[in-house]
């Protein structure tokens, strides 16, 4: 019995098909789709050396695509021998690798190629014996490492990948690998903590160029660092265990972390050249309690102490950069912390018992929004109009602490000529930041902040007389007071006392112990807006 099969198609009819299916709208069929669906490929060969040259076990190897058919590519290639093999798309992709010394404890190797080309079939050797130490030191030969990162960001094409390593131990070592890359597209950062028995360091460099850190070392002097403070407030009647985070702002990283009981101090000596630092505070919360947050943005300076005190008394409005309230078209959207910390920082869940806004317009009631401290959202008429924008929150068992803040201001208003789509999520108002939205109008709202000296538990001496100092944020800073007075109260807010506000401070005769002082301000800035702001039970005696 004999067989026949059909003749297969050459090489060029199935290429007329595709190029006919491209053409006339047919899907291509068969051989002639698979040809052009998949991508041409080549092998990368990775082979793993370790100190002694021997060909390493112990290694993790990570490449990451940036451009061309591979660049969503990322794979872990791994074999025991220390040779491995990979097939990936044409294209550019990073390569990091890290390798694991054990003699005389763990140490790891780091190496980092920015830039891999691979157009042809490859052979890449990543070889321990190339790199060097990373010997960052503080000052201080006593201090004990606690931990570090070291992180690298590679950009191509308007696509970045960032690798990274984090480090128990001191002893690492690192290298670059393969040809350089496009200048400036290789970022790369290293972040050590250290600490002794009365402060921490927090050690930050940052590197730009078109390789990798090949070693690094830096021995830093203490005129080389900046100090920062932290102070854990106890409000009067409440202590507890505080927790702090402390890492540069803007990048992924690892922080100095850690408690602190409250009252209590903690310093941190920080590397100015790392720039922003951002502290964030968690306040002693109850077990069944919702975690009390602050957030501060620190600039550090050589040489320079900044202290930053938490969760410590005067609390009440503060803006501190911020607009407070915008108008977007037909809504009015409010945002200003009614119980910031003696400091300005804002809480991220401040303790209350009734919170509520109402905003009226030329002298009718537009609504009462209740709920969160000093976040309304209203919808107003377009046309100009004068507006009073009142919020009050209350709280029992603050004394001392503020129990109740109540900021009312008046200003007009009207809907702007260029406004921006719609942007509210139900009846969620929207939150504002450091600065207004763009397409918003900042609305010209003050806030007055006092600032008596008191002691980490919140509370002033008694029967002494204190100089306390007036601050103004908002429209009114930066010399836009018309007018302001101010004004004392040692019986709840029954009755008050007008005291004279002298090159920015008044002076206040603080009454016997255990009696709360409240204060008063009514502002008018130089545009007529006004301001009325009560803080009953600010701060007390002892």
């Amino acid at each position: 019995m004999t067989t026949s099969s059909a003749p297969r198609p050459r090489r060029s009819v199935l290429r007329a098909l595709a190029l006919a299916a491209l053409l006339g709208g047919l899907t291509p069929v068969g051989p002639a789709s698979a040809l052009a669906a998949e991508p041409e490929t080549f092998t990368l060969t990775i082979r793993h050396l370790d100190r002694t040259g021997r060909p390493a076990t112990e290694y993790g190897t990570q490449v990451l695509g940036l451009a061309g058919e591979g660049a969503d590519e990322a794979v872990h290639p791994y074999d025991a021998s220390g040779t491995t093999t990979v097939r990936l798309p044409r294209g550019r992709y990073m390569l990091n690798s890290a390798l694991t010394d054990r003699r005389g404890g763990i140490s790891t190797d780091w190496i980092v190629q920015p830039r891999l080309d691979l157009d042809r079939d490859t052979v890449v050797t990543v070889d321990a014996r190339t790199t060097a130490p990373v010997d960052v030191r503080p000052p201080d030969p006593a201090a004990v490492f606690r931990r570090s990162g070291m992180f690298v960001e590679v950009s191509h094409g308007g696509v970045s990948r960032e690798v990274n390593i984090v480090n128990a131990t001191p002893s690492l070592r690192v290298a670059h690998l393969g040809p350089d890359a496009e200048p400036g597209s290789v970022r790369q950062w290293f972040d050590a903590y250290w600490s002794n028995d009365t402060a921490q360091y927090a050690l930050g460099q940052t590197f730009t160029g078109s390789r990798a850190l090949t070693g690094l070392t830096r021995h830093y002097a203490q005129k080389d660092l900046a100090t920062l403070r932290l102070r854990a407030g106890a409000r009067p009647g409440t202590t507890g265990t505080a927790r702090y985070d402390l890492q540069p702002k803007g990048d992924t990283t690892v922080s100095a972390y850690g408690q602190l009981t409250a009252p209590g101090t903690t310093t941190f000596h920080v590397t100015p050249d790392r720039g922003t630092w951002n502290m964030t505070y968690t306040a002693p919360t109850a077990p069944e309690g919702t975690p009390n947050r602050y957030v501060a943005d620190i600039t550090a300076r050589a040489g320079a102490t900044t202290t930053h005190t938490f969760d410590n008394p005067v609390f009440g409005p503060s803006l501190n950069g911020r607009p407070g309230a915008e108008r977007d078209g037909d809504k009015l959207l409010m945002d200003v912390p009614m119980l910031a910390d003696g400091d300005g920082h804002a809480p991220s869940s401040p303790s209350y018992d009734t919170a509520f806004t109402t905003l009226t317009r030329d002298g009718v009631r537009i609504g009462t929004h209740s709920g969160t401290p000093g976040q309304a959202e209203f919808t107003v008429p377009p046309s100009r109009a004068a507006y009073r924008l009142t919020s009050t929150v209350s709280r029992r068992g603050a004394t001392g602490a503020t129990t109740r803040a109540t900021a009312s201001w008046t200003f007009t208003s009207e809907a702007s000529t260029a406004r921006t789509a719609g942007k509210t999520r139900g009846n969620t108002p929207l939150k504002t930041t450091g600065t207004s939205t763009p397409g918003r109008s900042p609305l010209p709202l003050s806030t007055v902040r006092f600032s008596p000296p008191l002691d980490a538990t919140g509370t002033a001496t008694a029967g002494t007389p204190v100089r306390v100092p007036v601050t103004v944020e908002g429209a009114a800073a930066n010399g836009r007071v018309r007018s302001l007075k101010v004004s004392v109260s040692t019986d709840g807010g029954a009755s008050w006392t007008r005291l004279p506000v002298e090159d920015g401070a008044v002076t206040i005769h603080n009454p016997r112990a255990g009696t709360g002082v409240s204060l008063r301000a009514e502002l008018t800035d130089t545009a007529g807006n006004t301001l009325e702001q009560t803080l009953v039970d600010a701060y007390r005696t002892e």
